[in-house]
This record gives C-alpha cells, sequence and structure tokens, in this order.
C-alpha cells in the first residue's frame, strides 16, 4: 500500500504536514548541522557533469534542511519554486539583483520597508539601477511611472506600517501587459492572510523571521515563484549565481526553527487576526487615539480591496497619538505588550516606526509616505484580549 498519497489538501493541512524524512522515518525532519558532505566517485562525477540541488556539494551551496524549508513554502504558498535566504533583506536583493542589470528602472511603491526603499533609492543607483516611487494604490500613477526600462513593479501586500493594501489583480493586469515582473513583499500578512501567487503576482519576497517563525527567534528569508513571464529555472539560476556567490544562504539551524514555525502558523494567526480586529476596534473608540490603520476596519481607505483579497485582515495594526513624546510615553509604559523591533512573534510588540524602523529616511519623505512622528506599530500576539486592552488603556491614560 503506497501511503502518503497526494490530496488536495487545504491550508492549515498543507502547513502542518510534510512526508517523514526517508532516511530516518522521523515525523520531524532532522537537523544536519554539517558545512561539508563526504563525495564519491558517483557523487564526484555526478557534480562534474552539473547536478546541483540534488547533490550536496557544500553548506553555503545547500544543504537538506534549506531544501526541506523551500518545499514547505512552496507548499503553502501555490509556487512553483522557493528559495530560502540568510534574511528577508537577502531575498528582497537576490531576487532584484537577479532579475535588473545596469540601465533597468523599477516601480515601487512609496511606502515601502525602510531597507528596501533605503536599497532601491541609494544602493541600487550605484549599480545603474533606478527607481521611481509612486503610491501604487492608484493605478494610474503607476501607468504614468512606467519607461521603456522598467523591468520590475515592486510592492508590500500590505504596506509597512500603514497598511495600505494595493488592488494586485489590477496592477497585474496592467504590468504583464507591458512584460515587468511583478515582486510584492507579503512579509506584514502572510501566507495565512494573502497569497499573491494566486493573484498572479510573480515572485513573493517574506522576511521569515517574522509570521513564519513566529516566536522571534530565527533569521530567514524566502523568494517564491510562479510565473509566466521568467524561465523555469530562474530560481536555480539565482540560487547559484546570486545568492550562492554573495554567500546569503540561510543555515541549517534556522531553516529547521522555520520549518517547525510553519506547522503552527495557521493557529497563531487565526489568534492573532482576531486579537488585531479586536484591537483595532478598540483604538478606534478611544478618546486618546487619532486615527487607527487596519485593513479590517470599515474606514480603511482600501476595506474592500482587502475583502476582496484577504480571508483574514491580519495580525499588525497601526495607530496614531499626538506626537513622538506621547508615542513613547505608551510603549514605554506597556506591562504586557513589549516595546521591541520585529513582529509576527507569539507576544504583542510595539514601535514607534518615524524613529525607528524608519529613522534613516528624511523626514520629508517620511510625511510623503504618511509616517508620522505619533505612529504606533502593533504586531498583536496570543495574549488574552481583554488583559491586551487593559495593558494599552493605562498606558494611554497617562498621556
Amino acid at each position: 500500500m503506497t501511503k502518503h498519497k497526494k490530496r488536495d489538501l487545504k491550508f492549515d493541512s498543507k502547513a502542518v504536514f510534510y512526508k517523514p524524512d526517508e532516511g530516518s522515518n522521523s515525523i520531524n525532519f532532522p537537523i544536519f548541522m554539517s558545512s561539508s558532505f563526504e563525495y564519491d566517485a558517483d557523487i564526484y562525477r555526478r557534480v562534474v557533469d552539473g547536478e546541483r540541488k540534488s547533490v550536496n556539494i557544500y553548506g553555503r551551496c545547500g544543504n537538506p534542511n534549506e531544501y526541506q524549508f523551500e518545499e514547505q513554502m512552496i507548499t503553502i504558498h501555490g509556487a512553483d519554486a522557493c528559495l530560502a535566504t540568510a534574511s528577508g533583506m537577502a531575498a528582497i536583493s537576490v531576487s532584484l539583483f537577479g532579475l535588473l542589470k545596469k540601465g533597468d528602472h523599477i516601480v515601487c511603491d512609496w511606502t515601502t520597508y525602510s531597507s528596501t526603499h533605503e536599497m532601491l533609492d541609494h544602493r541600487l543607483t550605484d549599480y545603474g539601477i533606478t527607481t521611481t516611487f509612486v503610491d501604487t494604490s492608484n493605478v494610474d500613477n503607476v501607468r504614468s511611472a512606467i519607461k521603456e526600462n522598467t523591468k520590475v513593479l515592486y510592492f508590500e501586500s500590505i504596506a509597512n506600517p500603514t497598511m495600505k493594501v494595493p488592488d494586485i489583480s489590477l496592477l497585474v493586469e496592467l504590468a504583464h501587459e507591458k512584460n515587468i515582473v511583478i515582486v510584492c513583499d507579503n512579509t506584514f500578512a502572510s501566507p495565512y492572510v494573502m497569497r499573491p501567487l494566486e493573484w498572479g503576482v510573480d515572485i513573493v519576497v517574506e522576511s521569515a523571521s517574522k509570521f513564519i517563525g513566529g516566536h522571534n527567534d530565527a533569521i530567514g528569508g524566502a523568494i517564491c515563484m510562479k510565473s509566466e513571464l521568467l524561465p523555469d529555472d530562474f530560481m536555480e539560476q539565482i540560487r547559484w549565481n546570486t545568492m550562492v556567490k554573495w554567500g546569503s544562504p540561510i543555515s541549517p539551524f534556522n531553516a529547521w526553527i522555520l520549518l517547525r514555525g510553519i506547522q503552527t502558523l495557521s493557529v497563531r494567526l487565526k489568534r492573532q487576526c482576531q486579537n488585531a480586529m479586536m484591537l483595532a476596534n478598540h483604538f478606534n473608540a478611544h478618546p486618546k487615539v487619532k486615527q487607527v490603520w487596519y485593513p479590517g476596519l470599515t474606514s480603511h481607505p482600501q476595506h474592500e480591496i482587502a475583502k476582496k483579497q484577504m480571508p483574514n485582515f491580519g495580525g499588525m495594526l497601526t495607530f496614531e497619538v499626538a506626537d513622538e513624546a506621547e508615542a513613547l510615553k505608551v510603549v514605554d509604559n506597556l506591562q504586557l505588550a513589549t516595546f521591541a523591533a520585529s513582529l509576527g512573534g507569539v507576544r504583542t510588540t510595539t514601535q514607534i516606526p518615524a524613529t525607528m524602523a524608519f529613522l534613516d529616511i528624511p523626514e520629508k519623505e517620511r510625511l510623503e509616505m504618511n509616517i508620522h512622528a505619533g505612529m504606533i506599530r502593533v504586531s498583536t500576539g496570543l495574549e488574552d484580549i481583554t488583559d491586551l486592552k487593559t495593558d494599552f488603556d493605562e498606558a494611554l491614560a497617562l498621556i
């Protein structure tokens, strides 16, 4: 009898299941903490003949834990291929440098993660690659920004930290008419909330350190692809020509930790989405809060688009108080929620985006991104919602 027949599984089941390791039959994939692998004559000949991923060559070139994590990301994203990287920024860098060359042009949303914005606005220009920043929630802006040498359209499925949601189907239609590859950062959503490949996006990048891992204890990234514009072997091309040469693969231990994180992704995100929705409504009615940004609120500018694209609205939200001083007083006096960088973990974390993640972005540009000094970004965790509300209420009462 053949076990583990291929079935059409729901997302929750896909996240949990993978076949036992062939060598041990362990239902948990083993850790291969090795940088070197023994060759024999057969392996040597296969490497010389051009085999790569099917044999273990050297830790920087690949590792069984890396490959298993990639397979699981392929499964939950509905991708054709995946490449695991050392971090989310490595995923962004490897994908863009694999797609672009000197003289190429990118159209990018104004509001992206600050390190992404800085890389496009400063570092890529050193290599002769230019970027035009626009508000991609208005498709006419994108259309006007496209040039003859535009090769990539880049945006986030939920923007950090303003929670802006682009209409992906319209952007895909526009970009693909002109053979422009779409790269979408899905970190704020996670594949539980949003799977952009299903909407026609070519490449999805994620910081797996966030919701994928879910415990703030591992760093890693992933590039997932499903594209008619790119060659089938594009991922293997950038594995060997870009990632391996730059030395940015994921470590075996981090790949193992993140693989384990995928198995609890659904149950964590279900609770985090519920907590985010309840906190957003709570803040929306709070007298000390000026504004709340959360796609699940009917007041959100792209609420109807979010409803169309997402069965859930995510575990992230942002609210605004009067100024930076008030924002600092709130986050510094929280007792249950944590004042910390990063997001996506089981504990609720907060930060002040304007002076933390976006500190190196000039104030004028921050304001154009709609990032204000009094904003507080919240990554909801798994705590009891009553305790969270009380914690924020007590801190807000001090301003």
